[in-house]
């Protein structure tokens, strides 16, 4: 995996993370609570959520590297591929 798809992916859940942070803290803001417990919560959500990205996006690795040799066929020139076009 090139560093373009590394950073790309690691962009997406820190963006994932503060969309979900800005969420929690605008509904934390609205509740008669104090200003630590409302940052707190935020930062323990934008933590939580950039952390389950990552998790989700490293076992979707791992299940793509395993079914990969599934999905591509023994045979690349099956009747299938060989005659699909000339119809």
């Amino acid at each position: 995996m090139g560093p373009n798809r590394w950073l790309m992916r690691r962009a997406r859940n820190f963006l994932a993370a503060l969309v979900n942070g800005g969420i929690t803290l605008t509904i934390l803001l609205i509740a008669p609570l104090g200003l630590a417990a409302v940052m707190i919560n935020t930062i323990l959500v934008m933590a939580g959520t950039f952390l389950g990205e990552e998790i989700t996006d490293f076992f979707v690795g791992i299940l793509r590297k395993s079914i990969a040799g599934e999905i591509a066929p023994d045979n690349p020139h099956t009747s299938i591929t060989r005659y699909r076009d000339r119809e």
